[in-house]
């Protein structure tokens, strides 16, 4: 098993050896949601890509407060995990795989309730409401397995395993792209046939994590008897993990808010800015595994009590994504007009257009979210939930407003800036933070 105990060896050595897997998974799934939009674009037109455009706010935010709870749980987890506690480990996987079971059946009943006034919410365009509302519900569906493959996964990178479950989203992405050739291609099924594929493709990523953890991870393969609830686990879960959630959930949230002032700018401006967003997620996803690492590495050697090495795992995070920044800048810059063509129906020129102006601006701050990503990995690591949260609040706060401002004069490209402005106020708050904790002896 691909288990890495992150309290002995080289830290640099073993952040890229954790982040370099989930950088190919999570380029897998974006190629998956790329490939997606492109069958759909291609093959039902406009309103249709503009019907899943305008859903994948609410998706965001289903699938990042699931990946919340997860990344709230994997902190208690490695923190076990690094001090030796197997006992403790395998009780908090247990008590999160019971909560997450019964968390989403409720948020699935409840978004096959709320889906119509949630897409009147964030304005979806008329033309495109009866597909969007068809889809979203069919995704909701598909959250039943969401939130347990986020539960899975962070269970095995917890262990420093952060290769499995990349092998099995490679899988889940490749079957999410035969079904839509077949569904929504060749039968005809429009974008339900796009949705019918995706949960099919989700339970088997959940099927496969299962097989795997009980065939090979006996750390956490737990006997029917193990399956019960720590009450003193599930309260300290709850926390974390609600925390985690909502700061994770407050980015879509407020995606949602800035969706809607897109949304108001016509279809041309929501193809354009959703299929420039795909290109910035690309950009974005090593600084975004990175954090990860930084946290997990952060968590074992908490647990172990090695501050010194806490503290390395965030400098040598902070070096690693220094390095990065000059490479995507030049790659965005690039290829932005081959990518917004392929991501654009045929013939769509000012989608295009759009785009490629909106990238322009975007990739010369790329830098912000990279010194972001690695300084919430450490608080996450270190259990600072709540500087994570209200960081975030913050900055997604700034960014609404600036997008409401400038947006309606500036179309998409205000977007671009109003995100630097917001992740200019959430570097300050943060790494204030960090230098007045550290001085304090408190880091």
């Amino acid at each position: 098993m691909a288990k890495v105990d992150m309290t002995s060896g080289s830290i640099g050595r073993h952040l890229l050896r954790y982040t370099v897997p989930m950088v190919l998974g999570n380029i897998m799934q974006l190629t998956y949601n790329a490939a997606d939009s492109v069958i759909i674009g291609k093959n039902l037109g406009d309103e249709a890509l503009a019907a899943v455009s305008v859903s994948d706010p609410i998706m965001t935010v289903m699938v990042l407060g699931a990946s919340g709870m997860g990344i709230g749980a994997s902190v208690l987890m490695s923190r076990f995990y690094g001090a030796g506690d197997r006992e403790k480990l395998r009780r908090e996987f247990s008590t999160t795989v019971i909560f997450g079971f019964f968390f989403s059946l409720a948020v699935f009943l409840a978004g096959m309730l709320l889906a119509p006034e949630l897409l009147r919410l964030i304005k979806a365009p008329a033309e495109a409401f009866d597909m969007a509302l068809v889809y979203l519900r069919i995704i909701f569906v598909g959250f039943l397995f969401t939130f347990q493959y986020n539960i899975l996964s962070s269970a095995l990178r917890a262990i420093g395993d952060s290769k499995t479950s990349v092998w099995f989203l490679g899988i889940s992405c490749g079957i999410n792209i035969c079904l839509d050739l077949l569904f929504v291609a060749a039968l005809r099924l429009g974008v339900a046939g796009a949705g019918l594929a995706t949960v099919i493709a989700e339970a088997t990523s959940v099927g496969l994590c299962i097989l795997w953890i009980r065939r090979r991870v006996p750390e956490l393969s737990l006997g029917r008897e193990e399956f019960r609830v720590d009450g003193g686990l599930l309260k300290e879960t709850v926390k974390n993990g609600a925390l985690t959630a909502l700061q994770q959930a407050a980015q879509p949230v407020g995606k949602l808010l800035i969706q809607r002032t897109i949304n108001l700018q016509g279809v041309v401006a929501v193809d354009a800015f959703n299929g420039a967003c795909r290109v910035d997620d690309y950009a974005r996803i090593p600084t975004q595994s990175l954090g990860s690492a930084i946290m997990t590495c952060a968590a074992q050697n908490r647990g172990r009590g090695d501050r010194e090495r806490v503290r390395e795992s965030f400098k040598k995070g902070l070096l690693i994504t220094c390095c990065y920044y000059p490479i995507i800048f030049i790659i965005v810059q690039l290829l932005k007009t081959p990518a917004m063509r392929l991501l654009s129906p045929d013939g769509s020129e000012a989608i295009v257009e759009a785009g490629v102006a909106y990238l322009a601006v975007k990739a010369w701050f790329f830098i912000m979210p990279g010194l972001t990503n690695a300084i919430q990995g450490f608080f996450r690591g270190m259990g600072s939930m709540t500087v994570v949260l209200i960081s975030t609040i913050i900055q997604i706060s700034v960014r609404t407003v600036c997008v409401w401002l400038w947006v309606p004069t500036m179309c998409i490209v205000g977007e671009a800036y109003a995100c630097a402005a917001g992740w200019l106020c959430m570097i300050v708050f943060e790494f204030t933070l960090y230098f007045v904790r550290r001085k304090k002896g408190m880091i």
